[in-house]
């Protein structure tokens, strides 16, 4: 066993919120991706050569990422992305590029698509070969800021519990290489064939993570903490929890609806521990089953509720935590965020709209490019 290495845990405040969101530069005329994201990273640039603060690169050129800067409320988060992804449009609209939201592009092919020419993305390849080259992928992560990081692990352990509903409703992708899977989100089971990506260690102590990092540390698995790419995780160097699991979402309002029930659980979790109210749990088997129910069936979800093995249909299970996180949104300032949930649970969740989009054009999936192409346009589902 190599030696712990220490990971130290930033201050900050008690759940403050930043939101990651990646989307998809698609050709104006053909819809296929296209391998821009340098030209309009050096067009969004600052005066001074500076990266710009909310857009940054990602894994593969056909993307860029708009990010919110460390916020008090979903909807001052969901501001700066709005601000990013106008500058974003404005840089890509003279070249012919559109944007477009979900989390994996209805026909474009993996292995035409180039990759970043940054050191860790090329080491990240090189080690994972062909799994690595098939992350064709988008998705939203969700930061909350943790006061006091004995409370990290325990909330983390908690969110296991209820991240199926999460992945439930940002499910958008059902698309494969111009194929149906059958999977409301095949990116969520395509994401964890990374060596380090998946679900979390139930670890109890942090301690045993410490353990952790120094083995994978020792055993060359991983060369820093943020190659950790689980679906939760702990973001040691803002003091946040981070929820990675959700779908790239289509629009802004999905955006923030997804990010505010995000932000309402681990609130209340942490109150629950505030009260030394035990948190719930489920034993990684129900975990890890609750993950393949959603991907494959979304809102239609069948999920294992508790330890017990009791099972819920996933938008019911959703209806009741929405009246039970009233109170905390209320709290929080995003109890109209919290409130757009009903929307996707009225509209559908994006697979759903997509595959209706596919029905309506006789499976022609450009039309569904389309049609997230103008989701994001309008910020709300179509």
């Amino acid at each position: 066993m190599a030696a712990p290495v220490r990971v130290p845990f930033a201050h900050s405040e008690r759940s403050s919120v930043g939101i990651e969101w990646e989307v998809a530069l698609v050709d104006a005329d053909s819809g296929d991706l296209r391998q821009a994201a340098e030209a309009i990273l050096a067009t969004v640039r600052p005066a001074d050569g500076s990266e710009h603060p909310l857009i940054t690169q990602e894994l593969l050129l056909n993307t860029v990422e708009i990010r919110s800067g460390k916020c008090r409320t979903v909807a001052e988060a969901t501001a700066d992305l709005q601000r990013a992804l106008d500058e974003v449009e404005a840089a890509a609209s003279p070249l012919r590029i559109e944007l477009m939201g979900g989390a994996t592009h209805p026909f474009a092919r993996w292995a035409q698509q180039k990759v970043t020419d940054k050191q860790r993305y090329a080491t990240l390849i090189d080690r994972t070969q062909w799994w690595g080259r098939q992350m064709l992928i988008y998705g939203v992560h969700v930061h909350v800021g943790i006061e006091d990081r004995d409370k990290v692990l325990p909330i983390s352990r908690a969110m296991l519990s209820v991240f199926a509903h999460i992945l439930s409703l940002s499910a958008s992708s059902p698309f494969w290489g111009g194929k149906d899977t059958g999977y409301a989100s095949n990116r969520a089971l395509l994401f964890q064939q990374l060596p380090t990506a998946g679900l979390p260690f139930a670890f109890e102590e942090w301690s045993q993570l410490e353990q952790y990092v120094g083995d994978m540390l020792h055993t060359g698995v991983i060369d820093q903490f943020d190659e950790i790419r689980w679906d939760i995780r702990p973001a040691p160097r803002f003091g946040t929890l981070e929820m990675r699991i959700a779908d790239g979402a289509s629009n802004l309002l999905e955006v923030a609806a997804i990010s505010a029930l995000t932000h309402c659980f681990v609130e209340h979790f942490s109150s629950m521990l505030d009260r030394g109210e035990p948190l719930p749990m489920l034993p990684p088997w129900f975990a890890q089953e609750n993950k393949w129910r959603s991907a494959r069936y979304g809102m239609d979800a069948i999920i294992i509720t508790n330890a017990a093995g009791d099972e819920e249909l996933v938008t019911e299970a959703i209806g009741r935590w929405l009246v039970d996180l009233a109170p905390v949104a209320e709290r929080l300032g995003c109890a109209a965020e919290l409130e757009q949930v009903r929307v996707i649970l009225r509209r559908g969740a994006s697979y759903q709209r997509q595959r209706a989009v596919a029905r309506r054009h006789a499976g022609e999936l450009d039309a569904v490019v389309r049609s997230l192409v103008a989701e994001l346009k309008a910020g709300r589902p179509l």
